[in-house]
């Protein structure tokens, strides 16, 4: 049994010092509180549970920094996505998965130990289905095997360009199929992930813009229990076009005819009337808020305080990977509010709560719900997925208990020193075992995709 001992960790029921947890293999075996280091263990300084990330496309990693200049005419998360087509067209799959490789190494430097990816480019460059459909999911596959990170894979279906069962347009050919041929997708992507370490899978209809009402009803049962995921709202011409469509918002269509229960996550569900939100948090799904790229392609403010005061789940996802970290989710995630609400710690409802542990609780237990993950935390039992911090950061000094959280959110205080997941030592100060040999590779890659 490995053992390490740390100053202070956050358990799952609470902080407690001096602490030894031992793990037996990829689970922790034994939690002690109040305890000496003994003899062989590793001592750390401050542990906390490995955050999940429920939503990233991974390969849009490699576009970061590639869309921050002005076009000819008002820039938006359309033009934005003119972008992203042209990019795709010329990723193969070892660029698929070298991309990926990285993307996931900065999110376990980063406070990650799990990634939901949200995987919808399946086929060629002219959209033809590889030998194994579900290629490019393996390709994901290979790359979570390769870095160390716990994946919940989420391919996506995808068939048309807006409501109405419009014809799909050629930038979104490499995500194309129908019913049949998805649920192939499904059968060969379950194989990829048979070999991993505490791996899963879940569906991912891509929206409501992409998916027909019947081939909704006909891909949900292909989750067999697993998580389900689908955009919604995210911008507010998808809501004019969905009322066109359907006379219906699309958190509300979704309500009123999916049947969204606590395996349903909406990634953004930014523009929602207030009878959608309270309704979203009475049916136990999880929002899925994504709020550095909700920024960075101008989407919107989710409504979170009206959200949390109904009750509503949450957790935080990378999306566009365009900056990876999971302390950054959190922290773009409070400020957004403030700015809005012109106050200071909006999403804690009493007194003398810190903002810093609410939203790491949040995101953590709603992360998890949403990957189809019931085990989680630092608890005897669960996988042996753990973060330290550096306890000698000079912004740590004299902090305990929630204002760590507090200090690493919303000061830049204390980096990540160790990640463990499934028992594994992955980075160790600061840096991915890995790091080198992936990050080579990823500047090859984009060296010829780029010039």
């Amino acid at each position: 049994m490995t053992s390490l001992w740390f100053q202070s960790a956050l358990l799952s029921d609470g902080w407690a010092e001096k602490v030894r947890v031992s793990f037996d293999r990829n689970r922790i075996g034994r939690i002690e509180e109040g305890v000496d280091p003994a003899p062989g263990d590793a001592r750390h300084g401050i542990a906390i549970p490995g955050l999940p990330n429920l939503h990233s496309h991974a390969f849009q990693r490699g576009m970061a920094g590639l869309t921050e200049t002005r076009g000819p005419a008002h820039d938006s998360f359309w033009t934005w996505r003119d972008v992203m087509y042209r990019f795709i067209d010329r990723l193969t799959p070892d660029d698929v998965q070298a991309i990926a490789e990285l993307a996931y190494i900065e999110m376990l430097e980063r406070g990650f130990t799990r990634v939901g990816e949200f995987h919808y480019v399946h086929h060629d460059s002219g959209g033809r289905p590889y030998a194994n459909i579900a290629e490019l999911g393996a390709r994901i596959a290979a790359a979570s095997g390769e870095t160390g990170i716990a994946l919940t894979l989420l391919p996506v279906f995808y068939a048309h360009s807006n409501f109405g069962g419009k014809p799909p347009v050629p930038g979104q050919r490499r995500f194309l199929n129908d019913p049949a041929s998805f649920a192939k997708l499904m059968d060969a992507s379950r194989k990829a992930i048979a070999s991993l370490d505490n791996a899963n899978i879940g569906i991912a209809p891509h929206s409501l813009r992409a998916t027909a009402p019947e081939e909704l009803k006909t891909i949900v049962p292909l989750a067999q229990g697993g998580p389900i995921h689908i955009h919604a709202a995210e911008q507010t011409k998808e809501v004019e076009d969905c009322i066109a469509w359907s006379g219906a918002r699309p958190v509300q269509w979704l309500l009123d005819h999916a049947g969204v229960d606590s395996r349903w996550c909406l990634v953004h569900a930014t523009h929602m009337t207030a009878e959608e939100t309270a309704r979203l948090a009475r049916s136990n799904a999880v929002a899925g808020l994504c709020p550095i790229t909700e920024a960075n392609l101008g989407d919107g403010i989710f409504p979170m305080p009206d959200y949390i005061a109904a009750g509503g789940r949450f957790g935080i996802g990378s999306d566009s990977n365009v900056l990876i970290s999971a302390p950054e989710e959190l922290r773009t995630l409070e400020y957004a509010q403030r700015l809005t609400l012109r106050g200071r710690n909006v999403l804690v409802a009493e007194a003398g709560q810190s903002s810093g542990r609410a939203l790491y609780d949040g995101a953590l237990t709603g992360g998890h719900q949403a990957l189809g993950v019931s085990v989680f935390g630092l608890k005897e039992g669960a996988p042996a997925d753990l973060v330290s911090l550096d306890a000698d950061n000079p912004g740590l000094a004299g902090k305990k208990a929630d204002t760590i959280l507090d200090s690493w959110i919303f000061a830049g205080a204390g980096s990540v020193d160790c990640v463990w997941r499934a028992g594994v030592c992955l980075v160790e100060r600061g840096r991915h075992k890995r790091r080198e040999q992936i990050a080579r590779r990823y500047k090859e890659v984009l060296a010829h995709i780029v010039n």
